[in-house]
């Protein structure tokens, strides 16, 4: 929530009227470190704006543990320990996910570590199962506590294959720009078309010679406590004029997602797992990824609280996501607990009044529970 000048002034009148106000508290500092997955097309920083950032580009995981520090998040544990991982911008989550694992192996040696919290969002939530399967595999013990996803497509993107439909002649251009931009920013080795394979259900091309897609990957990469002690998701949708403008121009002229239908697999080949209900223009999505396709082990619930610190608890009603490619129909289609915010405006790309330091404060708190 917003500390605006009406609230400060609203307290100050509770307060001359001799009446308590409730604490401010914030997030308990976590045993271990987080560390941040950005998605498609993200970025640890670029001209000092963080992908995990607020509106103004400040870091959701800096805490205010420096003298007269006025760009951190006043929510957090002065300390707290918190990491932004870079990846590719554009390849798939086999290799995002290797090259995350890296990433992390050298967050833990700074932090003087032996285990680490993941919080990933969209493709970087899916990159963070492959992560903590290489941990695992390296070290011989369970090095994730708490992991968590923000938005992702476990069960792929109507939007991915809705691109890559269009055929060679825009995928190449699209490609071209997207190594380009990834490289530029980054490092040599993105590759846009065999990023969207990978956000795909089924294996876009079985002749390619190379198995892609969604269901493969849950299947290899799954939800077990080999490789974390405990899974959680936060879901995201919102539709309208509220939704990020590049979202609302690709929703009303070129693809909206029917994103909130119950199916085993792919029923409707639109290239995530579920058939839709039929009605397109409705809650059902975040822009990107529909409600059917987002969670992941528990489900999360998020609350906004007036005058008091946000928090993050777990719905056990909706059960657990154990078989990512088989939730039940509830945990495909219910809207409970669900956040209204677009795939963008989650990570603070686009001006709202979404308070992106209190969510992931709200986020680290939760971690905090149980690592």
């Amino acid at each position: 929530m917003r500390h605006t000048q009406p609230l400060l002034l609203a307290l100050l009148a509770v307060g001359a009227f001799g009446l308590a106000t409730p604490a401010l508290a914030g997030a308990q500092k976590t045993t271990y470190p987080v560390v941040f997955a950005h998605g498609m097309a993200g970025f640890d920083n670029i001209l000092g704006y963080d992908y995990w950032g607020d509106d103004y580009g400040t870091f959701v995981g800096d805490p205010c543990d420096e003298f007269l520090e006025v760009y951190c998040n006043g929510d957090l544990d002065s300390g707290q320990k918190a990491y932004v991982a870079q990846v590719q911008a554009f390849q798939t989550s086999e290799v995002r996910g290797l090259d995350l694992a890296n990433d992390v192996e050298g967050f833990m040696a700074t932090a003087g570590s032996q285990y680490v919290n993941l919080v990933g969002h969209s493709q970087g939530g899916i990159d963070i199962r492959k992560a903590a399967r290489v941990l695992r595999e390296r070290r011989g013990y369970t090095v994730v506590k708490v992991m968590i996803s923000v938005s992702s497509p476990h069960r792929g993107s109507p939007v991915a294959k809705y691109i890559l439909n269009l055929g060679p002649g825009v995928t190449s251009v699209i490609d071209a720009l997207a190594t380009y931009y990834g490289n530029s920013i980054y490092q040599p080795g993105n590759d846009g078309v065999a990023g969207a394979k990978q956000l795909v259900y089924d294996d876009y091309d079985p002749n390619d010679g190379k198995t892609t897609g969604m269901k493969a990957f849950n299947a290899t990469y799954p939800v077990s406590a080999t490789y974390a002690a405990r899974y959680g998701s936060l879901i995201t949708a919102q539709h309208g004029l509220d939704v990020n403008p590049a979202l609302y121009l690709l929703k009303q002229f070129f693809y909206d997602i029917d994103g909130d239908g119950y199916c085993v697999d792919d029923c409707d080949k639109d290239g995530a797992a579920g058939a839709g209900d039929g009605v397109k223009n409705e809650d059902d999505d975040d822009g990107l990824v529909g409600i059917n396709s987002q969670q992941m082990g528990y489900r999360l619930k998020y609350t906004d609280n007036f005058l008091t610190f946000d928090s993050v608890t777990t719905d056990s009603n909706l059960g657990y996501v154990s078989n990512l490619n088989a939730p039940t129909s509830a945990q495909m289609t219910s809207s409970a607990d669900v956040i209204n915010q677009d795939h963008l405006d989650v990570v603070g790309v686009g001006p709202d009044t979404f308070d992106e330091p209190e969510f992931y404060a709200a986020i680290i708190d939760y971690i905090a529970t149980y690592d």
